[in-house]
């Protein structure tokens, strides 16, 4: 009995170091996200550039994924679920984001964002009984307090002086849309857990989800080029920007957040979230050329330092 403690005990040991790898890689790969987003203002139209992406990732799933396709009862049996996760992780989240990043700036953004935690510790109470703990809480101040610091620059004073527009909605709307997301990842209904689940992988669960997010990402998107007339100006740097968010953002960084959310708890995952301001500050200053300052450093303590107390028993 003792041995196989100790077996356990390497297991969880090598399984919290996975989790905690495939919860940092997705917060950078969607900073990288953020960037593109924000440098394609103007060439390619925000719900636009949502649906363009989730189709080419569609298109590269469905070679890993094709089998899930093969049993239309299977999936007409679960519809509502397979919407719901579609149109919260991939119409609506995503959406809303490029939406944004149109109307208001990328501190606002991130400003907002930070509150994830907060919303993943409120859906987990009202409606899935998860309470929060005191480590919880404590563990999502020090992370708020890390975000807060990247955004003011080291200048708690700034804070004040940002002005909120109808960009910053579309965010809070958006972040409350991936708590819902992530929840309904971690807690599915009986009919998508064993043995009633049907023998879907990673993929073919993620091409589904993808599928019935295209429904309301190209509505929108169709939406958009009827109001606004807006088209895409294809060039080389589009296509690039493309072929990005649809492999990194989207399929990788969704296999790793998944994976991650069921292993590690909504919650949990939350708090990994926070890591992609500090991911975006370092790369907006690789791709301006400027050094990391002071604080980035230490909110990125405060950010890991939350995650340690919050995942301490």
């Amino acid at each position: 009995m003792l041995e196989l403690r100790r077996v356990d005990a390497g297991l969880m040991s090598r399984l919290s170091a996975r989790t905690a790898l495939l919860m940092t890689l997705p917060p950078l790969l969607w900073a990288g996200n953020a960037v593109v987003g924000r440098l394609a203002v103007g060439s390619v139209p925000p719900l636009a550039l949502n649906f363009l992406r989730w189709a080419l990732a569609a298109l590269l799933l469905l070679p890993l994924g094709w089998h899930a396709l093969r049993d239309p009862s299977a999936i007409a049996k679960r519809w509502k679920y397979l919407l719901a996760i579609g149109l919260l992780g991939v119409g609506t989240y995503n959406s809303l984001q490029y939406l944004a990043l149109v109307t208001t700036t990328p501190i606002n953004v991130t400003l907002i964002a930070a509150s994830t935690p907060v919303w993943m510790l409120m859906v987990g109470a009202l409606f899935h009984g998860e309470h929060p703990t005191r480590r919880q809480i404590a563990g999502a101040l020090l992370s708020l307090a890390g975000v807060l610091l990247v955004i003011a620059r080291g200048d708690l004073q700034a804070l004040a002086r940002i002005h909120f527009v109808i960009g910053d909605l579309y965010v809070l709307v958006a972040v409350i849309a991936w708590a819902f997301y992530s929840w309904l990842l971690a807690r599915p209904p009986a009919t998508m857990q064993p043995p009633q689940r049907p023998d879907w992988d990673w993929a073919g669960l993620l091409l589904l989800q993808t599928l019935f997010g295209l429904l309301g990402a190209g509505a929108a998107a169709a939406a958009e080029a009827a109001i606004t007339h807006a088209g895409v100006q294809w060039n080389g740097w589009v296509v690039a920007a493309l072929l990005y968010v649809a492999i990194g953002p989207s399929v990788i960084a969704y296999r790793c957040w998944g994976v991650g959310v069921v292993q590690a708890g909504p919650a949990m995952a939350a708090f990994f979230a926070n890591l992609t301001p500090v991911f975006a500050a370092l790369l907006s200053a690789a791709l301006l050329g400027e050094a990391p300052r002071w604080y980035h450093a230490v909110a990125f303590a405060l950010i890991v330092g939350g995650i340690v107390v919050s995942s301490r028993k």
